[in-house]
């Protein structure tokens, strides 16, 4: 088997293809995914309205120009909701996405991290953690005092 030397880039990864001029640049989250996982929920009950009409363009036309204008709400909707947690939260969120980053980003490894987080988002901004398809009349994971788990057996 051949030896391969690894390879650092040391230059920033630059799209060679960037959007028209004609269409307004927007920032990037600038989130990497253990924290954005840890916002996910938030992030869907705050940005309701805006990822509903985004799915819905999606859904009128498969071009995707056709949708930058909902796309950027989205995000700017999202940046918001980050900064605003990051002001009121920023030590509960970073404790909690740390812990996914090093847990495979597995929430039920995560679950005494997320409980700060939860009251910490409730309080501050008024948001609750709620999971979408959890049956009625029955307690959600994350809210259970001592919740059953069972890991995967791979093989």
């Amino acid at each position: 088997m051949a030896y391969r030397h690894e390879t650092y880039p040391t230059t920033p990864f630059v799209d060679p293809t960037p959007l028209p001029d004609h269409i307004p640049h927007i920032d990037e989250v600038g989130f990497s995914s253990a924290p954005l996982k840890s916002v996910a929920f938030f992030i869907g009950a705050f940005c309701k309205e805006y990822n509903e009409d985004f799915m819905l363009c999606k859904n009128e036309n498969n071009d995707p120009t056709h949708c930058l204008k909902e796309g950027r709400k989205v995000t700017r909707c999202a940046i918001d909701l980050i900064r605003r947690i990051r002001e009121n939260c920023d030590k509960e969120l970073d404790a909690h996405w740390i812990c996914l980053d090093r847990n495979n980003q597995e929430y039920f490894h995560c679950r005494p991290e997320e409980k700060p987080l939860n009251a910490c988002v409730l309080n501050a901004l008024n948001l609750e953690k709620t999971i979408p398809g959890t049956p009625k009349g029955q307690e959600p994971i994350h809210l259970k005092k001592n919740p059953i788990f069972k890991p995967r057996i791979y093989g």
